[in-house]
C-alpha cells in the first residue's frame, strides 16, 4: 500500500488548518470537530507517516521543519483542487458556509444591509460573519475574506472596492457647542475635549484634515478614549465631547439634529470600503454575489 493511499486527506486538510491558525482549538472550530477529534487525528497522521509533524506545549502548536515544508507544498495542491472544483461550483448553485471578517462600522454600513437580499439569492449558504477591529491575517484565521479600508488591505489580496470614498469629519452635540463653542480651525482643538479614538491594534488614532491642500494628522486632547464607534455616537450625543467619525456612518444623527458637523472645511476624504481574499486560493462561488449586492445599495456597477 503506498503512502498516499494510507492518509485521509481530511486529516490532511486538518493539519493545514492548525499550521495556519497555530491551533488545535481555532482548526477544529473551523472544521467542524472537537479539539480531541482533532488531536487524534494529527496523531493518527503522524503515525501513519512515521514522522513527527507538529511540536505540542501546554501553550502552543508549530510545525516541526518537515511539517512546514509539507504545509506550503499542501497549501499548493488544496489550491489546485479548489480551482478544478471551481469548475462545479460555477456550474452549480452555492453551497457551504461563507465566513467573512468585518470591522464594525463596515458591518453596519454594508453588510447588515445586505444580509436579506443574499439571503434570497443564496437560501443554501451559511453566512458567517465576525465582527472585529482588530488587523487579522484572514487567511491564517481562516475567513474566505475581509472588509477594511483601501490603504490597509495587505499587498498580496484581491480587493475590491465597495464604496467609494469615505468622508471623516468631526461632529458635537448641540449641548456641547453651546457650551464649548464651536472650533474654526484644526488647531483650535488644543483648547477641546475629543473623545480620543483607540484602533483595533490598541494604538491611539490622530485626527487627519485637509488643510490648504494637504493632509495633516493632529493628536488631540481629551480625557476619554473608546474604540467602538456605537459607543462614540452616544458619548457625543450626550455632550461630552467632539467626535471623529465617517460621515456615513452619523447620517440619522446628522438628519434628526443631534449631532452637527464641525470643522467642515477641513474634512478628510479617505479610502473606499473593500472587500478583499487571497489570490492563492479559489473564493467562495457566493462572495461574488455578496459583493455585488453591496456595490449596488452604494450605486456602483456589478463586478464580473
Amino acid at each position: 500500500m503506498s503512502l498516499i493511499d494510507r492518509v485521509d486527506f481530511a486529516d490532511l486538510r486538518l493539519f493545514l488548518a492548525i499550521v495556519r491558525t497555530r491551533s488545535f482549538k481555532a482548526a477544529a472550530i473551523q472544521l467542524g470537530l472537537s479539539p480531541s477529534a482533532a488531536s487524534h487525528a494529527m496523531r493518527r497522521l503522524e503515525a501513519r507517516l512515521a514522522v513527527k509533524l507538529l511540536n505540542r506545549s501546554a501553550r502552543s502548536v508549530t510545525p516541526t521543519d518537515i511539517g512546514l515544508e509539507l504545509a506550503k507544498r499542501l497549501e499548493d495542491g488544496f489550491d489546485a483542487i479548489g480551482a478544478a472544483l471551481g469548475l462545479i461550483d460555477s456550474a452549480t448553485p452555492a453551497h457551504g458556509e461563507l465566513r467573512i471578517n468585518v470591522f464594525a462600522d463596515a458591518a453596519h454600513l454594508l453588510i447588515e444591509p445586505a444580509i436579506v437580499a443574499f439571503a434570497r439569492v443564496y437560501p443554501d449558504v451559511r453566512l458567517t460573519v465576525v465582527v472585529e477591529d482588530r488587523p487579522i491575517d484572514i487567511v491564517e484565521e481562516g475567513y474566505d475574506a475581509g472588509v477594511r479600508y483601501g490603504d490597509y488591505v495587505p499587498e498580496d489580496m484581491v480587493a475590491v472596492p465597495l464604496s467609494g470614498p469615505q468622508r471623516w469629519v468631526v461632529a458635537a452635540a448641540p449641548a456641547y457647542l453651546a457650551t464649548y463653542g464651536e472650533p474654526a480651525h484644526p488647531d483650535d482643538l488644543a483648547r477641546h475635549r475629543c473623545l480620543q479614538l483607540l484602533l483595533g491594534d490598541n494604538s491611539a488614532y490622530k485626527w487627519e484634515f485637509d488643510i490648504d491642500g494637504e493632509r495633516r494628522r493632529i493628536r488631540v486632547p481629551g480625557p476619554v478614549t473608546i474604540n467602538d464607534t456605537a459607543t462614540t455616537i452616544a458619548v457625543a450625543k450626550s455632550g461630552a465631547g467632539l467626535a471623529y467619525l465617517l460621515e456615513s456612518r452619523i447620517a440619522g444623527e446628522l438628519a434628526e439634529g443631534s449631532l452637527r458637523i464641525v470643522l467642515d472645511a477641513f474634512a478628510a476624504r479617505g479610502e473606499p470600503f473593500h472587500m478583499y481574499y487571497s489570490s492563492r486560493r479559489h473564493s467562495h462561488p457566493a462572495l461574488r454575489a455578496l459583493i455585488n449586492i453591496i456595490r449596488a445599495r452604494q450605486s456602483l456597477p456589478p463586478v464580473g
